[in-house]
């Protein structure tokens, strides 16, 4: 489990098939590196990555076949780019994101980013060849002012269209310095994951359903509420 407060930032090199050498820039080594284990789990661009070799500087770790299809990982456009890193979150740390798993739902694509006074508008959508993976994966639990994880970062939906096709977000100066989000151009891909807890709410909503208790009109706010959901 992370918060999405990315710590540093480091490259992937692959090394064939699955396994993958992450480097940790030399500035966030002190901070990743001071007691990184074998079988720790970090967090590489918002893909949890388990370590499974100590190497100077960085680790190794495998992508397993379901990373490596739905995360940027898998199309070797990480290779020799920036990459954000995040070890996981300790008992009673403070946590200044959101819960965010590491477990990506899909891949999206910057549409653009637009230099505002006080921030970075980031708008995203979906690739085209990926259109299907987006509606399936991350469309439902894309709502206004609610958290997704871009690239491992921690950020809430400025806004975004009715079917959660497209949506925008508003970057502070600090974390777009300090993040690969500052190097990103229009048609970039990133990774995505959508708030966890909205996938446990829709679950359990869809098995109400599914089961007629209730029924669909019988779904309400007062209902919501009632039920823990509010």
């Amino acid at each position: 489990m992370f918060t999405g407060l990315v710590q540093g930032k480091g490259k992937v090199k692959p090394l064939g098939n699955d396994l993958f050498a992450i480097e940790i820039d030399k500035n966030a080594q002190d901070i990743i590196c001071q007691d990184l284990a074998l079988g720790d789990s970090v967090a590489v661009d918002g893909v949890c990555l388990t370590v499974e070799k100590i190497i100077k500087g960085g680790f190794i770790a495998t992508a397993s076949p379901e990373t490596l299809t739905r995360t940027i990982l898998g199309n070797n456009i990480t290779q020799n780019k920036s990459i954000n890193l995040e070890t996981s979150l300790r008992v009673g740390s403070k946590i200044g994101g959101h819960f965010v798993s590491g477990h990506v739902d899909g891949i999206g694509c910057l549409v653009e980013s637009v230099n505002k006074q006080k921030s970075w508008e980031m708008k995203f959508c979906a690739p085209q060849k990926l259109i299907s993976q987006w509606h399936s994966y991350l469309a439902p639990y894309i709502v206004s002012k609610g958290s997704i994880a871009v690239n491992g970062i921690s950020l809430t939906i400025a806004d975004c269209d009715r079917d959660g096709s497209w949506f925008t977000v508003a970057v502070i100066p600090v974390t777009y310095a300090e993040t690969n989000l500052a190097l990103l151009k229009a048609g970039d891909w990133v990774n995505l994951e959508s708030d966890i807890l909205g996938k446990y709410v829709d679950r359990l909503i869809r098995h109400r359903l599914d089961n007629n208790t209730p029924r669909k009109e019988d779904i309400s706010i007062d209902f919501l509420t009632q039920n823990g959901y509010v």
